[in-house]
């Protein structure tokens, strides 16, 4: 099941509707409808766009004051400063008016890519998703709207984590996320997000030694892959929290068509750090056995998947259905049993 660019017109609807709100509630929990309503379209699942969103609503708040204007001269100051969010998306608003989306996105890309553990990685999967809407819709003014509020999100996010020492790794993504499980050990099993990466000190260089811009795209697609197998045997350790251990290299991934080829490699390894470090911050003690799907198809999984209606849900459904195989599919289900439907 490829996902196809929708012409109906509901996205834009939608992310105009969204524009109005913040990217946050509550100080810290992202809005996740941007990047739901766009996995939807993407999916030819346009006529629930709206459906969905109406249960999401009461979960928006209001979009931000502005506190003072992000500049050419002054960004560095405003770099991760949440409180400077509705600054970051008013520059980039201007920036995406005034040129090239994608020169914009190719000149940020490296500044933001070390920042992409702030907000939890939320981000940078929904300039993601952002990216894929005008790749195969093409541009339009929400979509437009939209890549210029991912970035000012990540921008005012943007948290990096120094000092982590790199080890050698396994050859294979599956197996060196697995040998993540005796990685960063979790003193504070209760601690937030921001908590546990502090205590993540070291990790596998599964990914730095690649420098041909093909070659990362290729050991991406497999990251993405095995984030995705490993979440129905391991979903358990944290079922919201692990699913961006997928989700946020998918829409690295995403976001190469629209990337110089120079940026690929970095790419790779900023995603496989950010994956990597979620895992082994919620890998849980033992794994489970993964049960087969059956015969069922994706489009039935992505059926389930919108009737149970969480949005981490959905998003990882999302990745299964780009992912393609079986045991996706598998830890999309995994993700429906584990998660706490959209009331």
């Amino acid at each position: 099941m490829n996902p196809t660019g929708d012409a109906s017109g509901v996205l834009e609807e939608a992310l105009e509707r969204l524009h109005a709100a913040g990217p946050e509630r509550l100080g810290r929990l992202t809005n996740h409808a941007p990047m739901v309503v766009e996995a939807l379209a993407a999916h030819g699942r346009s006529g629930a766009v709206h459906r969905w969103l109406d249960l999401y609503e009461a979960k928006l708040e209001e979009f931000p004051s502005p506190v003072e204007p992000v500049t050419d001269a002054n960004w560095t100051a405003a770099l991760g400063d949440p409180r400077r969010v509705a600054d970051w998306i008013a520059y980039f608003t201007r920036a995406v008016g005034e040129g090239s989306w994608k020169g914009v996105l190719a000149e940020w890309w490296p500044r933001l890519l070390p920042g992409m553990y702030g907000g939890s990685t939320h981000p940078v999967i929904r300039v993601g998703h952002a990216v894929r809407s005008l790749i195969e819709g093409g541009e339009s003014a929400p979509r437009l709207a939209e890549l210029a509020h991912g970035l000012g999100y990540w921008a005012a996010r943007h948290h990096p984590l120094p000092g982590i020492a790199l080890l050698p790794g396994a050859h294979e993504a599956g197996e060196a996320l697995a040998a993540l499980d005796a990685v960063a050990p979790i003193r504070d099993p209760h601690g937030g997000f921001p908590a546990r990466l502090a205590l993540v000190e070291q990790l596998p260089a599964w990914a730095g030694w690649v420098a041909d811009p093909d070659a990362a795209r290729q050991r991406l697609a497999e990251l993405v892959r095995a984030a995705t197998h490993r979440y129905a045997t391991h979903g358990h350790g944290n079922e919201i929290m692990l699913v961006h251990a997928a989700t946020a290299p998918s829409a690295v991934l995403r976001t190469l068509p629209a990337l110089p080829r120079t940026l690929w490699a970095p790419s790779l390894h900023a995603a496989w750090l950010a994956s990597a470090a979620v895992t082994a911050m919620y890998a849980p003690s033992e794994p489970v056995p993964s049960v087969p799907p059956g015969r069922i198809s994706a489009e039935e999984v992505l059926e389930r998947a919108l009737a149970h209606g969480d949005e981490h849900v959905i998003k990882l459904t999302d990745t299964a259905l780009d992912v393609g195989d079986e045991q996706a599919l598998a830890a999309a289900l995994r993700a429906i049993e584990l998660g706490e439907p959209l009331a």
